[in-house]
C-alpha cells in the first residue's frame, strides 16, 4: 500500500474506530503493569486495525523554576520539532508516511502526549514516537520559531479581556503558587530561556515514575507492556524537581474590576470548591449542574439570559486541580448591564444556599447526567483519554460501569445539606475586565 493511500486508509479507519465503541458504558478495562513499575490500563478492541494511546506525565507547567517561567511550556512545543537527527520536516514526514499522528500538551499538572497509529505500522510509529520523547533535537532554528510563536500568544492575550481577567484571578487567588503565572510565561522570562533550559525541563517532565497510559484498541496486554516499556526505555526513573504542593487559594469575596477600553465586560467568578475524592462530590456535581452548568436549563442561564436578557451565556463549573479545587463561572455583558448581572449570580448563590433545589430539578439533572454519560464512549480516542483521566484522578477501573449509580444515589437530602455547607456567598470573588457601570469594585486597577 503507498503511503497516499495508507494515508486515505488510515483516516478511514479512525472514523470507523470513532463509531466502534457500544453506545453504553460496559467498558472492560485492564490493569496491567510494565516490569519497571509504570501502571497501564487496557481497552482490547480488535474489530479496527487502530490504537489509541494516551500518557500523561504529572507535574506539568508547575514544575517551571524560578525565573525560568515558560521553560515546560516552550519544551512540549519542541517535542515534535525534530528528533535524533531528524528535523521538524522530516519527523513530519515520517509520520505522515506511517499515517501516525502524534500531539503534545502541557497543562499546570499534566504533559499530555497523544498517539493513533495502524496496527501494520504500530513497531515503526512507536520508534518514532520514543525518539521525540527521549531524544528530541532541541535544534535552535526550531528554538527560536517555536520561541515567537509563545511570544505571539503573549502578546495577543495582552490584549484579551478574558485572558487579562485569567490572569488577573489567578495571581490574587494562588499567591506565590505556579498556578499564580501563565504556564505561557512572560516575553522576559521566554527570552531568556537556553537550549540548556529546555533540556532540564525536559529532564524534569518526562519521568516514568509519574507517567500514567492508557490504550484502546487492536493490541493485546503482552503487547502493550512490552511496546510501553520500549517506548520509556531511556526517560530518567525520576525528577529532580518536586511536585508542588497544595495552593494556599484566597477567595475573600468581593469585585476587582480591571480597567479596559472594551463594550462589554467580561467577568470570571469563584468560590472554595470541593476534592473528587470527597463523598459529597456527585451531591455537589448535580448542584453545579442545577445551578450554573446545565445550560439553558439552569438557574442561572435562565435568570441572567433568559429572564433578563443580561448576557449570551453564563455558566458555572467544578475545578479540581492537582493542587486547589475552585466552584468557578464565567459570563460576559454589555458595561451598562454587567453590574446587574453579578448581583443576580450573587443573588442565585445565595438563594440555592439557603432554600435548595427541588426534587425535580434533582430527578432532571440526574437524568441528564447518566443519560450523557455513555455518549462520550464513542471511540478509541475519546475512551482512552477517559481511561487515562480515571487513572490520574485514582479512580477504580470499574468506575465507568458503577459512576451512574453515585450519580442516581445522591438523595435530595444530601445534595441540599451540600448546598448549606458548601456554596459560601460571603468568599465569591469576580474579576472584572472592562468598563462596567454601577460595579461596587472592591479593588480597582
Amino acid at each position: 500500500m503507498t503511503p497516499s493511500r495508507m494515508i486515505r486508509w488510515a483516516a478511514a479507519a479512525l472514523a470507523a474506530a470513532m463509531l466502534a465503541a457500544p453506545a453504553s458504558a460496559e467498558i472492560d478495562v485492564q490493569d496491567l503493569t510494565t516490569p519497571d513499575g509504570i501502571n497501564l490500563w487496557l481497552v482490547e478492541d480488535h474489530t479496527i486495525p487502530f490504537v489509541a494511546l494516551e500518557m500523561r506525565f504529572r507535574g506539568g507547567a508547575s514544575l517551571d523554576q524560578p525565573g525560568k517561567r515558560g521553560a515546560t511550556n516552550l519544551m512540549t512545543g519542541l517535542l515534535e520539532e525534530g528528533a535524533g537527527d531528524m528535523d521538524s520536516r522530516e519527523f513530519a514526514r515520517r509520520a505522515e508516511a506511517l499515517a501516525a499522528n502524534f500531539s503534545y500538551n502541557v497543562g499546570d499538572d499534566m504533559l499530555s502526549v497523544s498517539a493513533r497509529f495502524l496496527t501494520e505500522n504500530r513497531d515503526q510509529a512507536v520508534a518514532l514516537l520514543r525518539e521525540s520523547l527521549v531524544n528530541p533535537a532541541f535544534n535552535q532554528k526550531s528554538i527560536d520559531r517555536v520561541r515567537a510563536q509563545v511570544n505571539s500568544i503573549i502578546e495577543s492575550d495582552m490584549k484579551d479581556p478574558r485572558a487579562i481577567v485569567s490572569r488577573r484571578f489567578d495571581a490574587q487567588t494562588f499567591g506565590d503558587h505556579p498556578y499564580a503565572t501563565s504556564k505561557d510565561g512572560t516575553l522576559d522570562s521566554v527570552a531568556s530561556l537556553t537550549r540548556d533550559d529546555l533540556i532540564a525541563a525536559h529532564r524534569a517532565a518526562l519521568v516514568r515514575d509519574r507517567l500514567y497510559v492508557a490504550a484502546v484498541g487492536d493490541i493485546t496486554a503482552d503487547q502493550l507492556t512490552a511496546l510501553v516499556a520500549d517506548l520509556t526505555d531511556g526517560l530518567p526513573a525520576t525528577s529532580d524537581i518536586d511536585l508542588p504542593g497544595a495552593a494556599d487559594t484566597d477567595l475573600p469575596g468581593g469585585i476587582t474590576v480591571i480597567d479596559f477600553p472594551t463594550p462589554q465586560s467580561v467577568v470570571t467568578f469563584a468560590q472554595p470548591g470541593i476534592d473528587r475524592d470527597d463523598p459529597d462530590f456527585f451531591a455537589a456535581y448535580l448542584l453545579n449542574q442545577i445551578l450554573g452548568g446545565g445550560g439553558f436549563e439552569s438557574r442561572l442561564m435562565q435568570e441572567v439570559r433568559e429572564k433578563r436578557g443580561l448576557t449570551y451565556g453564563v455558566y458555572s463549573y467544578l475545578v479540581d486541580r492537582d493542587n486547589a479545587q475552585l466552584w468557578m463561572g464565567q459570563v460576559a455583558s454589555a458595561n451598562d448591564r454587567v453590574a446587574q448581572a453579578i448581583e443576580v449570580i450573587q443573588d442565585e448563590w445565595q438563594k440555592m444556599r439557603d432554600n435548595g433545589v427541588t426534587a425535580q430539578e434533582l430527578e432532571d439533572a440526574k437524568t441528564y447526567m447518566t443519560g450523557a454519560y455513555p455518549l462520550r464512549f464513542d471511540g478509541n480516542a475519546p475512551i482512552a483519554n477517559i481511561a487515562v483521566e480515571m487513572q490520574v484522578e485514582g479512580l477504580p477501573t470499574d468506575y465507568i460501569a458503577t459512576r451512574n449509580d453515585k450519580v442516581n444515589a445522591v438523595t435530595l437530602e444530601q445534595i441540599n445539606r451540600v448546598a448549606r455547607e458548601l456554596l459560601d456567598p460571603s468568599k465569591l470573588t469576580f474579576v472584572v475586565a472592562g468598563k462596567p457601570e454601577g460595579v461596587g469594585a472592591t479593588t480597582t486597577e
